[in-house]
């Protein structure tokens, strides 16, 4: 199934949980707006293009379940719920973006139902597009990679970041779909270990050759000349910086040194030209994530705990951004491309 969904019969968003991935494959259904809340902020769903989805599903979810009996009082439920989604993850622009996207197709309504079909019909068009969106990016990134390629990857920017197909391992996918032999090396990325859990069963699903290695370790492996290409995905990209999983800038200080490209792939909703670096709210993790390891304690139980969800990659460190429009190389204006 697609990662995330609506289920017409129940009137609610169903999902693939990705925090049991790998030991358990399960759906869960959302059937209020606090269960998506909860879903996002425990990365249940998680992935720029998948939270677009999710933020488009939860204004249809929210109309649904308003009782309003006029078209302002749901117009005024609805804004309600756009704020709570919004809140839950602020560094995703695609989160904001998807619930925007949905308020703003209220214009085309009529009436009470047809608000609350409006909405649903625009959440389905975000969903459907992102994975035509994701299919075009992925066949303009296998240009870069040649056959034989290694290539390192960090977090998950796969089907499951996406509602289906992926960005970065879109493009690895489109190339092995073109017959070339593409190997790939996964870092097993904080937090959660998204690389670890989900990129890599997400390869071997597809039978395609993937190594992987602790995020310390990409300085070791790319100064040995393992590494062809390094691809990752990203949450928001601003007119300087890519925010993506901490530990990207890290690996694009490492490529740079070594002189490996570094190829971003996000589609144009991750592209953010109002704000720059220092005005972008990076998320802070719970202490915990790093005090244990589900309910095993794995540091003292009060130290003091930084934990970013994120970090902001200069875009002098970034090779080229791949998107459905083709392959960008900086510097480059935001406005100009998003025309």
């Amino acid at each position: 199934m697609r990662t995330i969904d609506w289920n017409d019969d129940s009137n609610s968003i169903v999902m693939i949980d990705q925090t049991l991935l790998p030991l358990e494959y399960s759906i869960i259904e959302c059937k209020t707006l606090a269960s998506l809340c909860e879903a996002i902020r425990s990365l249940r769903v998680r992935g720029a293009p998948a939270l677009g989805a999710a933020g488009a599903y939860g204004i249809a979810l929210a109309a649904t379940l308003s009782s309003a009996n006029n078209m302002d009082a749901l117009t005024k439920d609805l804004q309600v719920a756009s704020k709570t989604i919004k809140a839950t993850r602020p560094t995703a622009i695609n989160l904001a973006w998807g619930v925007d996207r949905t308020m703003d197709a209220i214009s085309d309504a009529f009436g009470l139902d047809s608000i609350k079909d409006v909405v649903l019909s625009e959440a389905r068009k975000i969903a459907d597009e992102d994975v035509e969106t994701n299919r075009r990016l992925g066949r303009h990134g296998a240009k870069l990679l040649e056959d034989g390629d290694t290539v390192m990857t960090h977090c998950n920017a796969g089907r499951l970041a996406c509602v289906d197909w992926g960005t970065a391992l879109g493009v690895i996918r489109s190339a092995v779909e073109e017959g070339k032999d593409i190997k790939v090396i996964a870092c097993e990325t904080r937090p959660l270990n998204q690389g670890g859990r989900i990129t890599t069963w997400e390869l071997m699903q597809d039978n395609i050759d993937v190594t992987l290695i602790t995020d310390s370790m990409s300085g070791h492996v790319m100064s040995r000349g393992m590494v062809d290409k390094v691809i990752v995905g990203a949450d928001r990209i601003t007119g300087d910086a890519v925010f993506n999983k901490i530990g990207t800038y890290t690996h694009s200080v490492i490529a740079k040194e070594h002189e490996i490209p570094f190829f971003v792939a996000a589609p144009l909703s991750t592209f953010d030209p109002d704000n720059w670096e220092d005005t972008v709210t990076i998320e802070q993790r719970d202490a915990n994530e790093l005090r244990f390891f589900k309910d095993l304690q794995i540091a003292p139980a009060d130290v003091k705990v930084y934990n970013p969800a994120f970090d902001a990659t200069p875009m002098e460190n970034i090779t080229a951004v791949i998107t459905e429009k083709g392959v960008f190389y900086p510097p480059f204006l935001l406005d100009e491309l998003l025309a």
